[in-house]
């Protein structure tokens, strides 16, 4: 038994002294708005190295290896999306925080997919259901997205410090009345898997796209704010005024970007106490 402890204790040791508390790491996961549906351009091209990404799957067409981190440049989620929230999140954390300070992000993001597919325990029995087209991008993730995000984030730890967590998803749950429920259950796990405090790891959660722009699911935006009456460190980040595409449920790449610049002044705000005027 003595052995064991000195062992463990010897672990954390290791694992402390090599994280680096300048390194910020945040969890991201949805469906299709969160793994990036409309295309990167040229202005998405250019990215500061303080903003990275540790690459959940292997990207050969991207020259990327699962597990390793690299400069935040779309596709940030899946090999194969385009820009998301995450991307101008993160380059919005890093203009307005000290030169001293990296950001980094994981996306684990399924287009498509209930909320369902990213609970710890009963993934598996959604994924019976879901249809042959979502299997492959699933199965990117080893056939767990849940699993994944944690494998990458325990990766992830190692070298820096999990700041919270954002979550775009909610169109593939439309009138799902047990929404927050099932969100809150993901996030005490990820807390629990990762070791997490509450008080000091945010989730932000975004709206769907909103009626101006012909959001089909913009009525789901009266669940999403429901949610931080459910998890105390929930915050909600608006969509109004964030152009959308013309199938009425993602957002186009300028969409993102004011979307993405949103989570990121949010986050600005719940962890580091800096409010951006507007």
């Amino acid at each position: 038994m003595k052995l064991l402890l000195m062992i463990t204790f010897l672990f954390l040791s290791t694992l402390v002294y090599s994280q680096d508390p300048n390194f910020h790491i945040y969890l991201c996961f949805g469906q299709s708005n969160m793994a990036g549906a409309a295309p990167a351009e040229a202005q998405d091209s250019v990215v500061d190295a303080r903003f990275q990404m540790l690459s959940a799957m292997d990207c050969p067409k991207h020259d990327r290896v699962m597990g390793n981190w690299y400069t935040a440049t779309p596709p940030i989620s899946d090999c194969n999306a385009g820009i998301s929230p995450a991307d101008y999140f993160g380059r919005t954390l890093i203009e307005n925080l000290p030169d001293s300070i990296t950001i980094g992000v994981i996306n684990v993001s399924v287009g498509g997919s209930r909320i369902e597919l990213f609970d710890k325990y009963n993934h598996q029995e959604y994924i019976e259901t879901a249809p042959d087209w979502m299997i492959g991008w699933i199965e990117n993730y080893g056939g767990n997205p849940y699993g994944r995000l944690v494998e990458m984030a325990k990766i992830a730890q190692t070298n820096g410090i999990i700041k919270g967590a954002l979550l775009h998803q909610g169109e593939s749950n439309p009138n799902d009345t047990l929404w927050v429920n099932k969100v809150q259950d993901i996030y005490d796990n990820l807390l629990a898997d990762l070791m997490l405090n509450p008080e000091k790891t945010p989730i932000l959660a975004g709206e769907m796209l909103s009626d101006e722009f012909g959001g089909r699911c913009h009525a789901f935006n009266h669940f999403i704010n429901l949610l931080p009456g459910v998890i105390s460190n929930a915050h909600v980040v608006s969509s109004k005024g964030c152009p959308g595409m013309t199938d009425g449920l993602h957002f186009t790449s300028e969409g993102y970007r004011i979307l993405g610049r949103r989570y990121g002044e949010k986050m600005l705000e719940v962890n580091y106490g800096i409010l951006i005027s507007k």
